[in-house]
C-alpha cells in the first residue's frame, strides 16, 4: 500500500505554552498541553462510488449544509452502499500502527463527515479528552486543511490522512486562500468534502502530537469543565482568521 508520511515540529514555545486544554479523564479533570504536532499522510483507498457520492450529497443537502459547516452523515445508511469501507478502514489501521498507536482505532468512536469547507475553528470545548483522525475520501477540488498555529497546509485529495490535537485552530480553505470566505464555497459549486473521523483518546495518541501532561495551577481547574485556555482565560478562534480571540487580554 501507498503510503507517505509527514510530520510539522511544534510551533514556538513561547505561542505554545499558554494554551492550556482541561480534559475529563473518568472522574478526574486533568489539564494538558496543546499538541503542535500535525501527522499526515496519503494513503492509497479506493475511490468513492458514484452512487455513494450522489447518496452522501442528498444527505447533506437535507441537512441544509451551508458554506463552512461541519456536520455528522449517517454510516450506516453509507455502508450499505460502500463495498470498500473495510478496506478504508483498514488503510487508516495500518497507518496509525506504524505510527507507533497499536489498536488505537479499537478503542475510538467513528463518525462519517460532510463539509462545504469550514471555518476556523478549534473542537477543545467539546473534545478535549481526544485528538482526531480524519480519513479524506473525496478527490482534490483545490482545498486545503490549514493550520494557522503551525502554519501547515495540507492539500486535501483522496487517501490524505490527518491526526491532531483537536485544541489546534483548523479550517478548510481555499488553495490560494489565506483565510475563509463563504463565497469561495457557494451553492452550486463542486466543493463537498466526505471524510471518516476518529476520536483518539488522548492519553494514548498525546505523546505522538507532542502533548504534555497536568501542567496547570491547581486553581486554574475549578471550573470543573472540558475548556481550552489562553493565557488563563478560555479562548476560542476567530473564524475568518483562525486568530486567537479571548474574554481579556492576551
Amino acid at each position: 500500500m501507498r503510503q507517505s508520511f509527514t510530520s510539522t515540529p511544534p510551533p514556538p514555545h513561547h505561542v505554545q505554552h499558554r494554551l492550556i486544554s482541561c480534559f475529563r479523564s473518568g472522574d478526574t479533570l486533568r489539564s494538558r498541553s496543546v499538541g503542535g504536532v500535525v501527522l499526515c499522510a496519503t494513503l492509497d483507498v479506493p475511490a468513492l462510488s458514484a452512487r455513494l457520492v450522489a447518496d452522501c450529497e442528498r444527505e447533506a443537502l437535507r441537512l441544509e449544509l451551508e458554506a463552512g459547516d461541519v456536520e455528522s452523515l449517517s454510516l450506516p445508511r453509507a455502508r450499505t452502499r460502500w463495498l470498500d469501507y473495510r478496506r478504508c478502514v483498514q488503510a487508516v489501521d495500518d497507518w496509525t500502527r506504524a505510527l507507533g498507536l497499536p489498536d488505537v482505532l479499537a478503542e475510538s468512536s467513528i463518525a462519517l463527515m460532510a463539509c462545504r469547507g469550514a471555518k476556523y475553528h478549534h473542537d477543545a470545548a467539546q473534545y478535549s479528552a481526544a485528538a482526531f483522525c480524519n480519513l479524506f475520501l473525496s478527490e482534490d477540488k483545490g482545498l486545503d486543511l490549514h493550520f494557522p498555529a503551525t502554519g501547515q497546509r495540507i492539500p486535501l485529495t483522496r487517501g490524505t490522512a490527518v491526526i491532531f490535537d483537536t485544541g489546534q485552530p483548523h479550517a478548510v480553505i481555499q488553495r490560494c486562500s489565506s483565510s475563509f470566505d463563504a463565497a469561495d464555497f457557494a451553492p452550486g459549486q463542486d466543493c463537498s468534502q466526505f471524510f471518516l473521523t476518529w476520536e483518539l483518546p488522548i492519553e494514548a495518541a498525546g505523546h505522538a502530537l507532542g502533548v504534555a501532561f497536568d501542567i496547570a495551577p491547581a486553581n486554574l481547574l475549578q471550573p470543573n469543565e472540558e475548556q481550552l485556555w489562553l493565557n488563563g482565560v478560555p479562548a476560542t478562534v476567530c473564524p475568518d482568521s483562525g486568530r486567537w480571540r479571548t474574554a481579556g487580554p492576551s
